[in-house]
């Protein structure tokens, strides 16, 4: 059977499940699992290193690996009581999908990519990747996981996620918390309920991110945990539950699938019925609503997990997260203290000294630079918003941008010029395109370029250059087996990267 038959006969079977059903207590027991990681974030609070088109999943905020790489590994010798796949699914948008493919391919984990053709929160995301760990013809255990998340303590998660995934096994759908440390307010709580075995409890309820007061509260009386985004149930729970309690959702999500095509690695669900799915939360749209009480809903279960996570959540979160001098001070990259306390630092270049500063943080980065003091990091992300509103381009993309043939660096512009550095990847090439607003001259600093202009093609090496006219069409591409890298001048009334008309693309981006 190919993987298109098999894919749809997956789906046969979830349509199959489309009456609400009692929990499976007499389930056959499953021991597959399914990783499932939520790569969809734009992280805006941790700007400038998170951006829109760049987002904070992608970047190593703590760490050498990014967060989404430190996320795919933390299944890594998981008990043998289980079979974890060695092909978790990774859910994410079509602006980060050759970075993510990149950054898996890095780390060497083989992934399968569901691109999603917009964007509707982590309820639909759940929905296309449960539909996907049922084509094989399984109803595996999927362990859903956010790509922007630390873990100090691997070995903890991992047992509390066996915890979770025994009671999923029978049927349940059960959530992560947190015992939580402090009133942070920048949360939602879980109201933990009846005890059950190893430790777990039944879900009372779930409070939305409460006012100062109400998170004092919540931990001088006890029983209210921090919600952690982690999930663990069965594929087939989570579509029956959706079925019963979001049937909007479900059916545009399922009819997406179905008419969704595989890509390489990566499968794309169809967009025109896709962008009908309501957008919501996994929380509001089945956490919310289930009730033990009325026999047919799963039964919601809570593990607690004690393995010093964070969200991420903001730069002062990440300063928490992080070891610290004797002062209380985290430097990252080129960074001096002096006199400094309770400081965060972090250099993408240049140098950067904090002398005498109290709880600061300070963000530097090719275009922007971020001064803030710890206690109003939450703000981070109305003042991206103003950016964005006035169009800078600092809101959505840094000024090296990563593309699937390589990247650029934008060195200079100003009126009516833009200087860029390109280098391109080794086999790899750009897409035949031309510009109706500019025109192009290029000279190649290391490597060997294939040019096409017009209806010629030549090569060129160090030294050389070559002038694109405006309206010509052309390709850069690297024969070579050494990373090419250009100097390209643009010119013109207009520079925007919206001013490119792609007539061929090895990647798919034609229209």
């Amino acid at each position: 059977m190919n993987e298109r038959s098999s894919i749809h006969e997956g789906q046969s079977q979830a349509r199959a499940q489309s009456e609400p059903r009692p929990a499976r207590e007499d389930a056959t027991p499953c021991t597959r699992i399914v990783p499932v990681v939520l790569a969809g974030g734009s992280g805006t609070r941790l700007w400038p290193m998170s951006r829109e088109q760049f987002p904070k999943q992608l970047i190593g905020v703590v760490g050498s690996d990014t967060l989404l790489q430190a996320t795919v590994h933390r299944l890594d010798g998981f008990s043998s009581e289980w079979e974890v796949s060695s092909s978790p699914i990774v859910v994410c948008g079509e602006e980060h999908r050759f970075v993510i493919v990149d950054q898996l391919r890095a780390c060497g984990m083989d992934a399968r990519l569901v691109v999603e053709p917009a964007r509707r929160d982590t309820a639909p995301a759940l929905t296309l990747a449960a539909a996907l760990a049922c084509a094989n013809g399984d109803d595996a255990i999927l362990i859903v996981m956010p790509s922007d998340h630390a873990i100090a303590d691997v070995d903890a998660l991992q047992r509390a996620l066996e915890c979770a995934a025994r009671h999923a096994q029978r049927g349940a759908i059960v959530t992560l918390g947190v015992p939580p440390r402090s009133p942070e307010t920048g949360f939602g709580y879980i109201r933990v309920g009846e005890a059950l075995a190893d430790g777990a409890h039944r879900i009372d309820g779930f409070v939305e991110k409460p006012a100062p007061e109400l998170a004092t509260q919540y931990i001088a009386q006890g029983g209210y945990w921090w919600n952690s985004g982690i999930f663990v149930m069965r594929a087939s729970v989570w579509l029956d539950s959706l079925r019963a309690l979001q049937p909007d959702m479900h059916a545009a999500c399922l009819a997406a699938f179905v008419d969704g095509q595989q890509d390489g690695p990566a499968f794309r669900p169809a967009a025109d019925a896709f962008k009908r799915a309501p957008s919501d939360s996994i929380d509001y749209a089945v956490m919310e609503r289930l009730s033990a009480s009325n026999g047919w809903t799963p039964e919601g279960v809570v593990v607690a997990l004690d393995a010093g996570w964070s969200d991420l959540g903001s730069w002062d979160a990440v300063w928490a997260a992080m070891e610290k001098d004797e002062d209380g001070n985290v430097g990252r990259g080129r960074v001096v203290f002096e006199g400094a306390v309770a400081t965060y630092a972090h250099s993408d270049g240049r140098l950067v000294a904090c002398v005498g500063t109290s709880n600061l943080v300070v963000v530097e980065t090719a275009d922007a630079v971020l001064v803030a003091d710890r206690s109003k990091v939450q703000d981070v992300k109305g003042l991206v918003a103003r950016i964005k509103a006035e169009h800078a381009p600092e809101a959505a993309s840094h000024r090296k941008v990563q593309r699937p043939w390589g990247f650029y660096d934008s060195i200079d512009s100003g009126e009516r010029f833009q200087v860029k550095r390109i280098v391109v990847t080794p086999g790899a090439r750009l897409s035949l395109q031309l510009h109706h607003h500019r025109a192009e001259h290029w000279t190649v600093v290391r490597g060997t370029a294939l040019v096409t202009r017009g209806e010629e093609s030549f090569l060129m090496t160090e030294n050389e250059s070559t002038y694109i006219p405006l309206g010509v069409r052309h390709r850069l591409e690297n024969p070579g087996k050494v990373p090419l890298e250009i100097i390209e001048v643009q010119s013109g009334a207009y520079l925007g990267e919206d001013d490119i008309v792609r007539l061929d693309d090895t990647y798919g981006r034609c229209g």
